[in-house]
């Protein structure tokens, strides 16, 4: 486990999947992070890596080859390497090998790198294009955040509050976790998503078209605040498990599957593409 800190946060994060294990506010005791109970859901903040959500029958398409790939990628139960690390940073690096070329025919480096920049944690991901070809991916974040913040309170007085008051509109999923090609309208009281218990029955709420590049996580009984900023990311899915005391904020360049279009990964929605030489980043924010 690797440790950085500076006087407002302690920050832990794990060699499986670069994965974010604790944020924990010094300032009012107060422990952020999903504790990945495995009766729940066991996770804290999965990087997801080369793809994002769902593909038909966990198959990827490329150049009319079919590759074997379950949900969100392979980088979250990868073991990363700790290229670096300080008092207030650390790298973790995924390199190919023959493992990950069985699933993902891509020579590449991909890299994470969190780091305590004034009064918030930046996660950035990086990726470098190591192959003779252009490669084509996506990436997002999947952080678990404990709702309510502090025992004692009630997850109903929480809500999530954009930064633009937005018309929102969320992207149904199938019970695969496949989009069905249909929408719904999701009711806000001016920029405020109140969080109920059954929000999530029916999966993720997924937003492809928001203004808004920040969301605040706030109670109705005092005025502790979480925030995600998100500037590089286009998508953004909203999940919990049904009953579960956390909300997940997770910021996408890409998404799942559509039903009955199963396309070639260059032709899938949201891909990104790398040149060869070329190297990408992204980053999202986590501050009080």
């Amino acid at each position: 486990m690797t440790i950085i800190e500076n006087h407002l946060f302690r920050v832990a994060i794990r060699n499986q999947g670069g994965e974010l294990t604790s944020f924990f506010n010094k300032t009012t005791g107060v422990e952020h992070l999903w504790q990945a109970d495995p009766n729940v859901w066991p996770w804290h903040a999965p990087n997801l890596f080369p793809i994002v959500g769902q593909l038909i029958n966990n198959q990827l398409l490329v150049d009319d080859q079919t590759y074997e790939l379950p949900r969100h990628g392979f980088n979250r139960t990868s073991e990363l390497l700790l290229l670096q690390a300080d008092e207030q940073s650390a790298w973790f690096s995924l390199p190919y090998c023959e493992k990950t070329m069985t699933k993902y025919p891509y020579k590449f480096d991909f890299q994470i790198h969190y780091d305590l920049v004034d009064d918030a944690l930046r996660v950035t991901y990086k990726l470098i294009n190591l192959d003779k070809k252009p490669i084509y991916f996506s990436v997002g974040g999947h952080p678990a955040f404990n709702v309510p913040f502090n025992k004692g309170e009630n997850y109903e007085d929480y809500y999530i509050e954009f930064e633009v008051d937005e018309k929102l509109e969320t992207h149904l999923l199938s019970p695969e976790g496949l989009f069905n090609g249909q929408t719904a309208p999701v009711a806000t009281n001016k920029g405020k998503l109140f969080l109920t218990r059954d929000m999530f029955n029916n999966d993720a709420l997924v937003f492809k078209n928001l203004q808004s590049r920040v969301v605040n996580i706030k109670s109705t009984k005092h005025d502790q605040t979480l925030t995600v900023e998100f500037p590089h990311f286009n998508y953004l899915g909203i999940w919990a498990k049904p009953g579960a005391d956390f909300v997940c904020i997770e910021p996408w360049l890409g998404c799942a599957d559509t039903v009955d279009k199963h396309v070639d990964i260059s032709k899938k929605e949201a891909i990104q593409k790398l040149l060869v030489g070329h190297v990408f980043e992204g980053a999202f924010f986590i501050s009080m």
